[in-house]
């Protein structure tokens, strides 16, 4: 309550001196064009990084270590790969521009024959990996559609769970895109979702989670955090730890609650601030979760590990990101904002190397290039950019292996999937092989 009266306060002073259609096609493969493009003392935590440090340390991971992971959809940490693909054919999938792409990180569902995403006017695709189209399915009326819903989505074997920024969640057969149930709520979504059980997870604009039935949308609880002032533009992030739904809101608070009761655990603040633009521009990135370690970092300059358990912090360093980090063994990736890469000991916080990975591109683009989000296998980090360039990264020594161009504009963080990667655009699913 002290920092909403402070915030309200500050907010005075201030203010006194939201596709063609079609289901589209697989474009023909063609051939990729790419352009060329001892070990030291490690940092201390309060010491600002803004170069380069440790470069000539080299590092290789253990191919033993790809058999040895287990995915699953709950703790986020997915960012390393068993892709091996060589990058050499493209081919697309094209659909009705989605008009407001820029402000939000898309999800791909993948089912055993191919992928599902959505259009600019809510309509859900299912095609194969032969650009049939299996199932379409719109589920808004006319005035719905011309405000270009904006859906995320989350799948288990039998249903899909699609809630949108207009204030509506809903359930499809993953069969055939029937509509199981629909509802509306009070606030719009803007945030991962979790399926669980018999349930499945949500956040939405008013900083509440809000846990549903998965049978048929009816609400089983909430939990309410504070409200912000304004609706964030990063897309909320939730992850699961055995009893405890963990999740973060627009204010920086890390919140963990029992999964069945909604009770409060424990909650955390990661970001402290009364100036009021701080607190409205603040991006944080998707949690992770690794061995009751929940790993995190943020575009104001701190990272993350939090105890899962308690909530207590084990260690913080300074990384300027809001890119989901990822974590392999006692290794932890991550790129910051402006395009360094760290790797960081994972159970003690310490910097191991950083490496700058856009220093050979010219100054004018530099400045305005943004990673959006990378997968990492045991040879190469994938890094994708907010100005269409793939880049593919030598993980020993950092070096820039190839520079790949998808598109001028945005592109959304990989998608591995059967020796394929896959790019989302405004207007397209990219596919490389």
């Amino acid at each position: 309550m002290i920092r909403i009266f402070k915030l309200i306060l500050l907010l005075i002073l201030i203010s006194g001196c939201s596709f063609k259609d079609t289901t589209g096609y697989w474009t023909n493969e063609k051939e990729l064009s790419k352009s060329e493009s001892n070990f030291k003392p490690l940092f201390e935590n309060n010491e600002r990084l803004l170069k380069e440090f440790n470069t000539n340390y080299k590092i290789k991971l253990d191919d033993s270590l790809i058999g040895s992971i287990q995915y699953n959809t709950l703790d986020n940490n997915d960012g390393y790969v068993k892709y091996n693909g060589n990058l050499e054919k493209i081919s697309k999938y094209n659909f009705s521009k989605i008009s407001d792409y820029n402000k939000f990180e898309p999800d791909l569902i993948f089912h055993n024959n191919g992928v599902i995403f959505f259009d600019n006017k809510g309509n859900i695709l299912s095609f194969d990996n032969k650009s049939k189209l299996l199932w379409k399915k719109n589920n808004y009326s006319k005035s719905e559609k011309k405000l270009n819903p904006l859906i995320s989505m989350q799948s288990n074997k039998n249903y899909l769970i699609a809630a949108d920024n207009l204030s509506k969640y809903y359930a499809l057969d993953m069969r055939n895109g029937k509509v199981l149930w629909s509802k509306s709520h009070e606030a719009p979504f803007n945030s991962q979702i979790k399926i669980f059980k018999d349930k499945f997870f949500i956040l939405d604009l008013n900083n509440n989670l809000n846990c549903f039935s998965l049978k048929d949308g009816s609400k089983i609880w909430n939990f309410n955090t504070e409200k912000p002032f304004i609706n964030s533009l990063k897309k909320l992030s939730i992850v699961i730890d055995d009893e405890f739904v963990i999740f973060n809101n627009s204010l920086g608070d890390i919140t963990a609650v029992n999964i069945e009761s909604g009770i409060l655990e424990w909650q955390v603040s990661s970001f402290n601030s009364d100036n009021l633009n701080e607190i409205i521009s603040l991006k944080t990135s998707n949690l992770i979760i690794d061995n009751k370690r929940i790993l995190f970092s943020n575009n104001k300059n701190i990272f993350y590990s939090i105890d899962s358990k308690t909530g207590n912090i084990n260690w913080r360093q300074q990384v300027v990101s809001h890119i989901k980090p990822a974590v392999i063994g006692d290794l932890l990736f991550t790129i910051s904002n402006n395009g360094y890469l760290f790797l960081i000991d994972k159970n003690r916080g310490n910097i191991i190397r950083i490496n700058d990975l856009f220093k050979n591109f010219k100054p004018k683009i530099r400045k305005k290039m943004m990673p959006t989000g990378f997968v990492l296998n045991s040879k190469n980090l994938y890094i994708s950019t907010n100005i269409g360039k793939l880049l593919v990264v030598n993980i020993e020594d950092a070096s820039v292996k190839d520079i790949i161009k998808i598109s001028n504009e945005k592109i959304s963080r990989p998608f591995p999937h059967n020796q394929n990667l896959f790019l989302i655009k405004s207007n397209s699913i990219v596919r490389l092989n």
